[in-house]
């Protein structure tokens, strides 16, 4: 097994250097990069704006560490008087670190839906709700939420950019070092990677690899594209990954 990281900085690194300490071959290369967002320095007048027990969701981990670095630098405490809500665990134990905070997420996975099925949400009439993200991304929170009777605000705290390959020899070097299983972490990085191969290198290469994906949504997707040899992580921890890549065929 010969695999492909494609997760960002500095995640998909740590992921690349455990698996070769554990004796695997593995390569990173990332399809996004990080900056901040358009919005960050208006968060600490939007986290001022809402009342107690208003809702905060930190939907990754990028959001907490530029969100958090922009209320240092602006000399700004989380407010205590909210509830906090984080998309999965891994960014729900980051998002205590930074803020002392007690902050609730779903225990058996990383998605809007499952977020959106605890108990505490289900009755929120009349409250404001704050989502902390990136540009652009899924809908879904957003508009159950104001389903359900809720004001919602956004602050994107980074925006998300393509690195840009040259598709050809990209892809020949990748095809050349043996790769044959990826892992990808969101749709918008498999879109992007199986858009990146040429024809050529996607049929006689990159649908053939074994592919890791973070959800049943995304394992929909990449059927959908042509690929065949899914796993599903348990959720996009690195160690879950590390799991899912472990698991005898």
């Amino acid at each position: 097994m010969t695999i492909l990281v494609t997760r960002p900085s500095p995640a998909g690194e740590k992921l690349v250097n455990r698996l070769r300490t554990m004796g695997r071959v593995a390569f990173h290369s990332p399809l996004i990069e990080f900056a901040p967002g358009n919005q960050l320095a208006m968060l600490p007048n939007l986290l001022s704006s809402l009342n107690q027990q208003d809702l905060v969701f930190v939907l990754s981990q990028h959001a907490v560490n530029y969100a958090d670095r922009a209320l240092r630098q602006s000399a700004t405490r989380w407010p205590d008087n909210v509830s906090y809500y984080a998309i999965g665990r891994t960014t729900g134990l980051l998002f205590h670190r930074a803020s002392s905070l007690p902050v609730v997420y779903p225990q058996d996975g990383e998605t809007s839906e499952m977020l959106l099925n605890l108990p505490a949400l289900q009755r929120i009439q009349g409250k404001k709700a704050l989502i902390l993200r990136g540009n652009g991304g899924r809908e879904l929170l957003a508009e159950t939420l104001s389903e359900r009777g809720v004001e919602v605000t956004y602050c994107e705290c980074y925006q998300r950019s393509p690195v840009y390959y040259d598709a050809s020899e990209q892809s020949a070097l990748w095809q050349r070092a043996g790769i044959d299983t990826l892992v990808v972490t969101s749709g918008e990085m498999l879109q992007q990677l199986y858009q990146l191969v040429p024809d050529y290198y996607r049929n006689s290469w990159l649908l053939r690899c074994n592919l890791v994906v973070v959800s049943e949504r995304l394992a929909t997707l990449a059927r959908q594209l042509g690929w065949s040899a899914i796993r599903v992580a348990e959720n996009a921890d690195n160690d879950a990954l590390i799991r899912a890549l472990q698991l005898p065929d």
